[in-house]
């Protein structure tokens, strides 16, 4: 006779966000490594003498323990590794892109408990370099917002027209046409960036820091615009934290 299967499992996690429950607990939804986007219930984790302290705030790269449950599972140990959000906190512009990220994981992973290891890597991989203050908060923002879209297949096209192939660089854009379109198929409204501002995305999509933290401020205004815009039209609505961040 088989041995039961346990209830309990472990996994590494990101806190994406928490909510109130009752008077001392909180629903925490969290990206985790191996079981993809969960939410678990924190029992008592509201109340000042809790075990698990500040371990289980947005930003906060934890070890998690839960007890599988019908509707949410249940918290059971959290062991801190890294708490990106006590990083950030004091820094607005920082924070807000920290938030953006966070919300953006959230609406990545549409279903629960589906193992999603590529955008796990790049929420952390974000949040590490945000904190480290490495590089230029936007451009670490717009990087992931790419990548992330790559990783859900919705890469926009760059360099060749994505219709039909031909070889570019081409003077439109199109959110319904998949980014860049040649003359002949572009669809009517189509926007026109600067090719410095294609140079910048596709930098920001490959991981080129170097192009990236040469660009100019209008490359960069330009390139956040168009993803908002590209961001929103697949996702169907926009970010509510994207609004709050500082475009310079």
């Amino acid at each position: 006779m088989s041995a039961p299967k346990s209830s309990l499992y472990r996994d590494e996690a990101i806190i994406l966000r928490t909510q109130k429950l009752g008077e001392a607990d909180r629903i925490i939804t969290l990206l985790t490594k191996e079981h993809g986007r969960i939410r678990g219930v924190a029992k008592g984790v509201r109340r000042t003498m809790s075990k698990f302290g500040a371990r289980l705030e947005p930003g906060s790269h934890v070890d998690i323990q839960l007890h599988q449950g019908k509707t949410f599972d249940t918290v059971t140990q959290v062991e801190a590794i890294v708490n990106y959000g006590e990083a950030l906190t004091d820094d607005y512009q920082r924070w807000t892109v920290a938030s953006a990220i966070l919300e953006s994981a959230e609406r990545f992973t549409n279903n629960e408990h589906e193992p999603s290891l590529q955008e796990f890597k790049l929420v952390i991989g974000a949040m590490k370099v945000l904190a480290e203050n490495r590089y230029y908060p936007n451009l670490i923002l717009d990087a992931y917002l790419l990548r992330s879209l790559a990783v859900g297949g919705y890469a926009p096209s760059l360099t060749n027209c994505s219709k039909c192939d031909k070889p570019g660089p081409h003077r439109y854009f199109s959110l319904v046409g998949g980014g860049s379109v040649c003359i002949e198929c572009r669809p009517s409204a189509s926007a026109t960036p600067a090719n410095e501002t294609l140079e910048l995305m596709a930098a920001l999509l490959s991981g080129d820091w170097v192009t990236a933290n040469e660009s100019e401020i209008r490359s960069r205004r330009e390139a956040s615009g168009l993803i908002a815009a590209y961001l929103q039209w697949h996702l169907e609505r926009g970010l509510r934290s994207l609004p709050l961040v500082e475009r310079v």
